[in-house]
């Protein structure tokens, strides 16, 4: 089920890759109650090809100390978003980048290397020119690598995401973005294109570290993109993946449309990228024409990886209304017979079979909303509903009116009860839809300890069910709910 690991356990930023029959998922690594990004040592997870529910780890992958980035212990050091690929000689190389240390910002990517595909890596060196220069073209961010028939191809970047081109915000915004970047406002204005665009280098496969052809960009920014093109609507922010499926480069990213894992393909993996459409929105957000935000979004990042002739994507969401405890999901997603990806939609079974009568704990909800949900910003939206825990127990907080927590997919026979565990303040309603269709209903009584509920439900049979709960308590109520047991 959804979230792929223990909950406890936060990988965000996830590049699924097989490898002799093994899927490794690299990624970021949050957390427990951190106050910044990805401030743990990476810690790899992978599990056979042929039982995608026992992702485990080997112990920590690469310690942050291995690099020298990392040696200012006065502030926090992010070590964001890793990618690993296999080498000519068969070792396995780590790409990633350290920030918030005594490197200035966006930069440098980092490279560390192991003989094993699940580490320990050990550092080994900066991406540089043939000169030695560290490469701080474009903003060092988010590296994605792919080994192509023995090329080595890098692609990196980040894009603030808005259009302050005009002759009244152009002065402010390259003030402003100086100061994020660490770059002059002359440097900004002389990198053509965009700074903030995504970018594109070819690796010597020799040793992994030096340049050979770019950097340039490949994918463009709000800043960079036609005025009313795709890319314009759906720019490139940062997060980028690379594929190459049927002979053709997948290049998947973050758009500037908060929660949007976008993508665009072409024949050479260096330019005249297209852009294709959405592969999964951590709200839903277009899937079947739907406009209404079914999380709470910021951060998004992931990839799409092909098992045993299915398609995969995987990806991140928050828990907490924190950008800083993010969990890790996947879905299945289809590919049509022109090589389009079809929207994927958020559920609770995730990669695995339909589940089954039994127990589901709460936080592996599929949707949850009211009319209060939309984009996370600075702090908190204080009335919409969350998860979150207290200490080892994980929960959903903060369940007010008309809050909507959404369950799937499920095969059931005979279904004649739903158990559920719920505590809170207040008094209200609590209404059960199953595919759509309201059954049944009971009364909320606030508890400051759990108490148990029964929906009695005259006999439901589903190949595919869809569980719904909505919350429709009064005004200043509020639950938690812990778990439902199908009987």
């Amino acid at each position: 089920m959804n979230p792929l690991l223990k909950f406890d356990t936060y990988i965000p930023d996830v590049e699924a890759h097989v490898i002799d029959d093994e899927v490794y998922l690299y990624g970021s690594h949050d957390k427990k109650g951190g106050r910044a990004f990805c401030l743990e040592d990476y810690v790899f997870y992978h599990s056979n090809v042929n039982d995608l529910k026992n992702f485990k780890a080997e112990g920590v992958s690469y310690l942050r100390s291995e690099d020298p980035h990392g040696i200012d212990k006065s502030k926090p050091v992010s070590y964001y978003a890793p990618d690993c690929v296999k080498g000519n000689d068969g070792n396995y190389y780590l790409y990633y980048c350290a920030m918030g240390s005594n490197t200035k910002p966006f930069g440098p990517i980092s490279v560390a290397k192991s003989a094993s595909p699940f580490g320990p890596f050990k550092y080994l060196g900066d991406l540089r020119y043939q000169n030695g220069q560290v490469v701080q073209k474009f903003l060092n961010n988010d590296p994605t690598v792919i080994n192509d028939n023995g090329k080595i191809y890098v692609y990196y970047g980040w894009g603030l995401g808005r259009d302050f081109s005009s002759k009244v915000f152009g002065p402010l915004y390259n003030f402003v973005l100086s100061k994020i970047t660490g770059r002059s406002v002359k440097e900004i204005k002389k990198t053509k294109p965009s700074i903030m665009d995504c970018a594109f280098v070819e690796i010597n496969p020799q040793d992994m570290l030096t340049v050979i052809e770019g950097p340039f960009s490949v994918l463009p920014s709000k800043t960079s993109a036609k005025k009313g093109s795709e890319f314009y609507n759906h720019p490139f922010y940062e997060a980028p993946s690379i594929r190459k499926f049927n002979n053709i480069y997948y290049l998947i990213y973050s758009s500037g449309v908060n929660g949007e894992l976008a993508y665009a393909t072409s024949s050479l993996p260096n330019k005249d990228f297209k852009y294709q459409g959405v592969i999964i929105s951590s709200a839903n957000i277009g899937y079947k024409n739907n406009k209404i935000y079914e999380d709470n979004v910021s951060t998004i990042h992931g990839s799409v990886e092909k098992i045993k002739n299915e398609y995969y994507v995987f990806y991140h969401r928050l828990t907490k209304q924190s950008n800083f405890e993010r969990w890790s999901y996947a879905e299945k997603i289809k590919m049509d017979e022109n090589g389009k990806f079809i929207q994927a939609e958020m559920s609770t079974s995730g990669i695995g079979d339909y589940l089954e009568k039994g127990k589901v704990e709460a936080v592996r909800e599929c949707a949850l909303f009211n009319e209060n949900s939309g984009y996370i910003k600075q702090g908190k939206l204080s009335n919409s509903p969350y998860v979150t825990y207290d200490k080892d127990e994980y929960f959903i907080t903060n369940l007010t009116l008309k809050s909507h927590v959404r369950y799937q997919y499920f095969k059931v026979k005979d279904l004649i009860e739903i158990s559920l565990k719920i505590r809170g303040i207040g008094t209200g309603n609590l209404i059960l839809f199953l595919n759509n269709n309201k059954v049944t209903s009971l009364k909320l009584l606030g508890s400051k300890k759990w108490k148990e509920y029964k929906l009695e439900i005259p006999s439901f049979t589903s190949d595919e069910l869809r569980i719904e709960f909505v919350f429709d308590v009064d005004k200043n109520s509020r639950f938690d709910f812990l778990e439902f047991n199908l009987k």
